[in-house]
């Protein structure tokens, strides 16, 4: 929870008013009490104050005169006790005695540098359920004033409690305003992460008036621009490919009615590897297109399995060896194109196993929901450097391999896509180990209909 509000752009907002507010508070508070620590301020504070004490004094008279300090509590909201020889009277019957009271020096009537007033002489002060008294000694008398009177008593919330209470709904209300302000920025994360998936033909709705705005217009027209780079190459790259088939077919033609046997032999690698390329590039940009087709069917893997290596590996059956979990394990995907995702893996792994000794292990089994297929060689494996880029077109493992021991860099790219077409994965599985194990995981989609 932490963690995402930090990420959160309207949180830190918020949290840059807040602060902002406490600094200003603050600042305010001190410089209040730096006006009124000024000589001038504090001893015009304690003039008046000295003042009303000495009316109060003057007006009780000495010794204190009652009827006096009844007429004070009619014209003044206050309450007064009077202690002295021979007198204990209490204008409100139920004015606390002055030994529940905790008398003592004010902070705030001080002669410190901090204290907002001068210091009074003769003054005591105690605070008792939120009313404020005021010990004023009169010879042998002590005169003690309430404020406000005993009998009233606060109904409404006090002033912290309401300063609190609006600060919150402040803070609440600045953060519904900022997170509305803020509120394209999902929508224009959302866009981005499905043009960054492929989704190009993806636009962002609903653009507000305003830099936000202008910021998923330009993501917008990014896609736009991509996706017409994108079709470009597309069609330039099956254009080509389409128009070397036919010189290809010429060549391969020619090739037959050659004398000389030699250069028959050394051309014709050349050509089926001119071949394989255009047709695996054909097929690499069909299974790229983001809305590819798949012919679907509920497909036996072990007979899927045996077919092929009947058909493509028949010399190397004694190096390729088949566990599949059940015989009856199927699975709903395109047969062709898993038969050509396998084909790829265990073409691979041959070429780089010894002739003597190498081994191949094709695994298939159902984990979950998934069919998982394994492809096992004794090769000499690969690094981690060399796992992160495997997939990419052309990438070759080994940058010693020549087109003498095959490969053109599609064949795992294929297998890729294929993997990818049918919402699964394919990945190395013990990078930085003796052999190669590749692993493709993908839905057994059983759910489907064939």
């Amino acid at each position: 929870m932490l963690r995402r509000l930090s990420r959160s752009l309207s949180f830190r907002l918020v949290a840059i008013f807040v602060v902002l507010a406490l600094m200003f508070v603050y600042g305010t508070f001190t410089a209040l009490r730096w006006v009124y620590n000024s000589d001038e301020i504090r001893g015009l504070i304690s003039g008046h104050l000295a003042l009303h004490v000495h009316y109060v004094k003057e007006d009780i008279g000495s010794p204190p005169r009652i009827d006096r300090a009844i007429a004070i509590t009619e014209s003044v909201p206050v309450d007064i006790r009077i202690l002295g020889p021979g007198t204990d009277w209490a204008s409100d019957e139920n004015f606390p005695a002055l030994e529940a009271l905790n008398f003592g020096p004010s902070p705030k009537f001080s002669d410190d540098a901090d204290a907002w007033v001068d210091e009074l002489q003769d003054l005591e002060f105690a605070v008792e359920r939120d009313h404020r008294f005021i010990k004023i000694h009169q010879g042998d008398y002590d005169i003690v004033v309430a404020s406000p009177r005993i009998s009233d008593v606060s109904t409404g919330p006090d002033l912290i409690t309401i300063i609190v209470s609006l600060g919150l709904v402040y803070l609440m209300i600045g953060y519904a305003a900022v997170s509305w302000l803020f509120k394209p920025i999902r929508a224009i994360r959302a866009g981005a992460a499905q043009i960054g998936e492929g989704n190009f033909d993806h636009r962002i709705r609903n653009i507000r008036h305003d830099q936000l705005g202008d910021l998923a217009s330009d993501i917008n027209r990014l896609a736009d621009d991509v996706e017409n780079m994108l079709n470009a190459k597309r069609a330039l790259l099956l254009g080509i490919s389409h128009e070397l088939r036919t010189p290809l077919s010429r060549m391969r033609l020619m090739l037959e009615f050659l004398d000389k046997t030699e250069d028959r032999e050394t051309l014709k690698p050349e050509i089926d590897e001119m071949e394989k390329i255009v047709v695996s590039l054909l097929e690499a940009e069909q299974l790229s297109t983001r809305h590819v087709t798949l012919s679907r069917s509920r497909v036996r893997i072990r007979a899927l399995i045996s077919e092929l290596i009947d058909s493509y590996f028949s010399r190397d059956r004694q190096r390729i060896s088949v566990h599949v979990a059940a015989n009856e394990l199927e699975a709903n995907v395109d047969e062709v194109r898993i038969s050509l995702l396998l084909k790829n893996l265990i073409s691979n792994a041959l070429r780089y196993v010894p002739e003597s000794g190498g081994r191949v292990e094709v695994m298939a089994e159902a984990d979950g929901d998934n069919l998982v297929l394994r492809v096992r060689d004794n090769g000499p494996g690969l690094s981690s450097d060399q796992a992160e880029h495997l997939g990419e077109p052309f990438y070759r493992g080994d940058p010693s391999r020549t087109r003498n021991t095959g490969g053109t860099g599609l064949g795992l790219y294929l297998a890729m896509l294929v993997a990818e077409a049918h919402d699964g994965t394919l990945k190395l599985t013990n990078p930085d180990q003796d052999g190669a194990c590749f692993e493709c995981r993908i839905p057994l989609g059983l759910d489907l209909t064939s």
